[in-house]
């Protein structure tokens, strides 16, 4: 049975953040370090990002400066507010993306209303809060109360990948399963200022995003290209563990990201490849750079390296990751779903193309997937609305988001 991904949605927060002004910023704060400051001009400079979004207005332009509690617009200072302080933000800003991507998603699915979703999955490592952003969902698009609901937390960056493999896993098995994928992430509640080089290299990289994406093995029409869901793989590598994690204090959330995680990548991603090509023993046999399309999260500039040289892909095949980390930086579990959605907006108008997917987070673990691009018909679909103060996301140029 084929199960498909129909439509997919992207959206990023009101605030845009140019990459070098936000530098200028943390090099400003009076506890770093001579060490630091080097650290801090080096990471945001080598980064390969130019603009990030945040969902917090106190780093806009029009910031009230006497209700600040993250940032002091005045004297530059980053603020330390309460882990609750930042999850209340969290709370209010994405529950408003997931509800407005979710809508947009469910417009842009040709042949299905919103009364066909029978699944909401939901995704975020960066916040919390009960009744979820799966409840939210439901009670705002007016879904049915029975729709099933499932919260996937606190994974990171791969999150996307147990998502999608859980929407194809129903659809198997209910082939009249609709279900609505959506993943938040506001990385930019957690960013902090420090003299430590992991806590220096995140602050340099990630940013706020949301996805949507509506799943299906419904045999239905598309004038846009749809996204076949061939095969999940999930891979351990042996050493990592200490390289990349993700904890909760007293003052936000904590990320542990250790320099040398491309070095690991680079190691092991062969062999975390080889269980995903396996299903497909025509694709075991050939080249990497054979395949299509590669949807790598971009985690980082050197990882994107790190993964071209070890794969002996084209630079033309990591464009997609590339672009989508120089427009909108690390989004978590969002990022990877920009990447795909550049893919479905770039590729052939007639052919059948593959596409191998790939995600990393803390663990060390890797999520790869094997999809397959759908051409649809050349007819143009309309665009889907969106809220005021959400910045829709169209396709990814190499001049940047095209917007809607």
């Amino acid at each position: 049975m084929t199960v498909t991904l129909r439509s997919l949605e992207l959206a990023v927060p009101g605030t845009e953040l140019a990459q070098e002004e936000l530098r200028d910023v943390f090099l400003a704060q009076p506890c770093l370090s001579r060490l630091g400051t080097r650290l801090v001009s080096s990471a945001f400079d080598n980064s390969g990002i130019e603009r990030r979004y945040s969902a917090l207005t106190e780093w806009g332009e029009d910031a009230a400066d006497e209700d600040a509690v993250f940032f002091d617009a005045t004297t530059h200072a980053f603020l330390n507010p309460t882990t609750g302080a930042r999850n209340q933000v969290f709370s209010r800003e994405a529950t408003e993306l997931y509800v407005t991507t979710a809508a947009a998603a469910l417009e842009a699915c040709e042949g299905l209303v919103a009364a066909d979703v029978t699944h909401v999955i939901t995704v975020s490592c960066t916040g919390f809060f009960a009744p979820g952003p799966d409840y939210r969902i439901v009670r705002a698009l007016g879904l049915d109360p029975s729709v099933q609901r499932y919260h996937l937390g606190f994974m990171g960056c791969y999150a996307a990948f147990p998502a999608l493999r859980q929407a194809q896993i129903i659809c198997r098995a209910d082939p009249d399963a609709v279900v609505l994928v959506v993943t938040v992430e506001l990385c930019t509640l957690h960013v902090r200022t420090s003299n430590d080089p992991g806590t220096i290299v995140g602050s340099s990289l990630f940013a706020d995003g949301a996805a949507a994406a509506v799943v299906t093995g419904r045999d239905l029409p598309s004038e846009r290209p749809v996204l076949s869901l061939d095969h999940f793989e999930t891979v351990l590598t042996p050493v990592g563990e200490e390289a990349m994690a993700w904890n909760i204090g007293d003052h936000g959330f904590e990320m542990v990201l250790g320099t040398y995680v491309p070095h690991i990548i680079d190691e092991h991603i062969t062999g975390a490849l080889a269980p995903l090509l396996a299903h497909d023993p025509s694709l075991a046999q050939r080249d990497y750079a054979e395949i299509e399309h590669w949807a790598i999260h971009p985690g980082g500039r050197s990882i994107l390296d790190k993964v071209e040289a070890r794969l002996d892909l084209s630079a033309e095949q990591l464009v997609p990751a590339r672009d989508t980390l120089r427009d909108y930086g690390n989004m978590s579990s969002a990022t990877v779903m920009f990447v795909l959605k550049h893919i479905l907006e770039g590729g052939s108008a007639v052919a059948e193309e593959r596409v191998c997917a790939m995600a990393f987070g803390p663990g060390l673990t890797v999520e790869s997937a094997l999809m397959t691009r759908v051409p649809g018909s050349p007819a143009s679909p309309r665009l889907s609305p969106a809220a005021a103060r959400i910045a829709p996301v169209g396709p990814v140029t190499p001049d940047g988001p095209t917007g809607t």
